[in-house]
């Protein structure tokens, strides 16, 4: 795996550079603010770019709004933002762009090594890796459309706790219904939004996705 990692704490860019090279990825830039990061993906075309939000020029959102333009322009480089802020207006833009190949992680929730590697490695083999903290903030201000205004009031509230991180059971204990109707409006979700069983993708993912995307 090619990694180009954008982070402006030399610590923390340093110890990523020393995690991932002792597990046999290749670091193949680094950069420590947003135009360099625009920079090293165009002359390196990692397969993933870990991305801070807030960095140099302003320290504001310039991670995140880098991490837009490069999926704009390399749609195939999967963009993992590592940040300890969840900046909801870009983060939407960057989903909307796409849902596959793109994750969203806070530092102060990895709680091991192999977490973060997992979500990295998915994510650059495109799949996605959400915190369900930033599911969280994004859901709060959600619209409805891509299918989601057929939902019955029911599946829309199974498919919001989906999107909050919760299993068939917590979601069955939430509503106070059992298990089996869970699954019944997980499979209505499925077929009204159009998402069939499909090897190698993960509907329920995809599911919270269009849900996040609108």
């Amino acid at each position: 795996m090619r990694v180009v990692i954008a982070e402006d704490s030399v610590i923390l860019r340093d110890g990523l550079v020393r995690l991932l090279t002792a597990k046999g990825h290749a670091v193949v830039a680094e950069s420590a603010d947003a135009p360099g990061l625009l920079t090293a993906v165009a002359e390196h075309a990692p397969d993933v770019a870990v991305v801070d939000v807030r960095m140099p020029p302003t320290h504001t959102d310039d991670g995140l709004r880098a991490a837009i333009e490069v999926r704009r322009a390399h749609p195939a480089v999967g963009i993992l933002v590592f940040s300890q802020y969840i900046e909801v207006h870009h983060a939407r833009r960057l989903f909307a762009g796409g849902g596959t190949g793109i994750g969203y992680l806070l530092k102060d929730r990895i709680g091991e090594v192999g977490e973060f590697l997992d979500a990295l490695e998915r994510v650059a083999a495109g799949g996605t890796a959400l915190d369900p903290e930033v599911v969280s903030r994004l859901v709060a201000t959600r619209g409805r459309g891509r299918g989601l205004e057929r939902l019955s009031p029911r599946e829309s509230d199974v498919l919001h706790l989906m999107a909050r991180g919760l299993s068939n059971g917590a979601i069955a204990d939430a509503l106070v219904v059992t298990p089996g109707a869970v699954e019944k409006f997980v499979a209505g979700i499925f077929a009204k939004l159009d998402l069939p069983m499909t090897e190698g993708t993960n509907r329920r993912v995809l599911a919270v996705l269009r849900y996040l995307q609108q």
